[in-house]
C-alpha cells in the first residue's frame, strides 16, 4: 500500500481555479494549493470523494472503467452494489435490474447484497470472539480502512480481518461459477471511488478477483434505457438483510449486535474513532463506519439523492421479505472470508525516516507554527496554520508564503528602510 500510485479521484487541472475550498474539506489534509491549482498528495489521498463533493467547480472527479472494458473477456459477470436498486423507481424489480445488467452484455449477474450475507454472518461471529481491546470496526468501507491507516493507526487491530462483500462475490464467481478460466471478467457496479481503487491495490487480500469497477454514474442511462423492455429473470438471491448494506445502519443490524452503532460521513467517523481512541467507547461491541453520508447510497458515483435512493431500498427490503425465499445461487459455506494479509500503517504522516532528522523537523514544525497567526485562512495553500508549518519545515515552501508572515517582513524592511534613511554619511553627520 506505501507504494500506492494510483487513486480513482483525480483532478482535472483545466477546471481548478485555486479557490481553496477542497483542502478545507479533505479529512487527511491531502490537498495543496500550489501555483493557482490544486495538488493531490498521494500518499495521504484515500479516495473518500469528499473533494468531489466539495469542490464548487466540479475539477475534482473519480476516475472508474468504462461499460467496454467487459469486451476484454469471453465470459464477463457484472456484481451489483445494491445501492444500484435505489436508483431505479420501486416499478422495476430488482429481478428486472439484475435482467437488465445482462441486457447490457453481462453473461451472468451475482448480487454483492447476497455476499454481504455471507460477511455478515462471518461479522458477528468475529464480534463475538473478538480478542482486541474496545469494539470491531468494520473493515467494508475501504475509505475509512485508509483513513485508520494514515490518522488512527493504533486502531487496526480493531478493524474486522474480513473480506468485503465486493471481493467475496468475485471469488465466488471465480472459484465456484468459472475455476481455473482465465476468460472471466468480474465487474463491481460502484457507488464508490475507494473500490476503484482497492481493487487495483486490495486491502487485506494479495490480488483481487475484482478485473474492474463502473461507476453507478456511468451504467445509469443504458440501464435505464433497457429497463422498460426487459423480460424479468429469477437472479435475486438476497434478503432484506444484504440489501440493506447499500445505508447506513445496515451492516450493524445485519451483524445483529445489540452493542453495535453506526456511523456515517468522513467527519462524524473521525470523531467517533477520535472518541475510541481517547477510550471512550467502552460498552460497544461494533462500529459500522462509512465514509459517504447516509452510507453507500451517497457515494460519489451515484445518482440519485441518498435519501431518495435510502428510502426505496427500504420498501424494497419489504417486498423481498414478500417474495419469499430463493436458494443460494451457490454453496459457500466452506468459504474463507478472513483476510490474506494484515493491513498495516502507511507511513504518510511521518516526517522523515530517520528518528533523529524527524524529532528536529518536529521542533521547527512546533517554532514555525507558534510563530503563525492560527486562522486556518488557507491562503497559503494549505487547509491549516499547522499543515503549513509541516509544509515549511519539509521544504515544501518558505515561510513568507504566509500572507500575514509576509506582511510582517515587508514591514520590518520599511522600518529598516526609513531607518537607514535617516543615517548620514560620516563626513556630513554635524552631530
Amino acid at each position: 500500500m506505501n507504494g500506492q500510485t494510483f487513486h480513482s479521484v483525480t483532478l482535472d487541472p483545466a477546471k481548478c481555479t485555486g479557490c481553496t475550498t477542497c483542502i478545507r474539506y479533505c479529512p487527511t489534509e491531502a490537498i495543496r494549493v500550489r501555483k493557482g491549482r490544486a495538488i493531490i498528495m498521494d500518499e495521504r489521498c484515500i479516495d473518500c470523494g469528499e473533494c468531489i463533493r466539495a469542490c464548487p467547480h466540479n475539477a475534482k472527479k473519480a476516475v472508474s472503467d468504462p461499460l467496454a472494458a467487459m469486451e476484454r473477456f469471453n465470459i464477463r459477470v457484472a456484481i451489483p452494489a445494491p445501492t444500484l436498486y435505489g436508483q431505479f423507481d420501486e416499478k422495476f424489480t430488482i429481478d428486472r435490474i439484475l435482467s437488465a445488467l445482462k441486457g447490457l452484455g453481462f453473461d451472468q449477474v451475482l448480487e454483492v447484497a447476497w455476499a454481504a450475507e455471507l460477511v455478515s454472518n462471518a461479522g458477528a461471529l468475529s464480534v463475538d470472539q473478538r480478542q482486541c481491546k474496545g469494539p470491531m470496526i468494520s473493515s467494508a468501507c475501504p475509505a475509512v480502512v485508509k483513513l485508520i491507516q494514515v490518522r488512527f493507526p493504533s486502531l487496526i487491530e480493531n478493524l474486522m480481518p474480513i473480506q468485503s462483500p465486493m471481493e467475496v462475490a468475485a471469488r465466488l464467481i471465480k472459484e465456484r461459477f468459472y475455476p481455473g478460466r482465465a476468460d472471466v471478467g468480474v465487474f463491481f457496479i460502484s457507488p464508490c471511488a475507494g473500490k476503484v481503487t482497492v481493487s487495483r491495490y486490495p486491502q487485506g487480500v494479495k490480488t483481487s478477483a475484482v478485473d474492474g469497477v463502473i461507476g453507478i454514474k456511468d451504467i445509469y442511462v443504458p440501464l435505464r434505457n433497457t429497463l422498460p423492455g426487459t423480460v424479468e429473470l429469477p437472479l435475486a438471491h438476497a434478503s432484506g438483510r444484504g440489501i440493506a448494506w447499500a445505508h447506513i445502519d445496515g451492516e450493524s443490524d445485519a451483524v445483529g449486535n445489540p452493542a453495535g452503532i453506526s456511523v456515517s460521513g468522513i467527519a462524524d467517523v473521525i470523531s467517533v474513532l477520535e472518541a475510541l481512541e481517547n477510550g471512550k467507547m467502552a460498552n460497544v461491541a461494533f462500529i459500522e463506519a462509512l465514509a459517504c453520508p447516509a452510507g453507500c447510497v451517497g457515494g460519489p458515483l451515484t445518482v440519485e439523492n441518498p435519501y431518495i435512493a435510502r428510502a426505496r431500498l427500504r420498501a424494497r427490503e419489504r417486498r423481498v421479505v414478500s417474495r419469499g425465499h430463493r436458494q443460494p445461487p451457490v454453496a459457500a459455506d466452506d468459504l474463507e472470508l478472513g483476510w490474506e494479509e494484515p493491513v498495516q500503517a502507511r507511513e504518510a504522516l511521518r516526517l522523515h525516516p530517520d528518528m533523529l532528522k524527524a524529532m528536529i523537523m518536529m521542533e521547527e514544525m512546533e517554532v514555525i507554527h507558534a510563530s503563525l497567526p492560527g486562522l486556518d485562512c488557507g491562503s497559503c495553500g494549505a487547509p491549516t496554520c499547522k499543515a503549513f508549518a509541516e509544509d515549511v519545515a519539509r521544504g515544501h515552501v518558505v515561510i513568507t508564503d504566509c500572507i500575514f508572515k509576509l506582511r510582517e517582513n515587508v514591514r520590518k524592511l520599511a522600518e529598516q528602510l526609513i531607518d537607514m534613511e535617516r543615517i548620514q554619511p560620516p563626513g556630513l553627520d554635524k552631530d
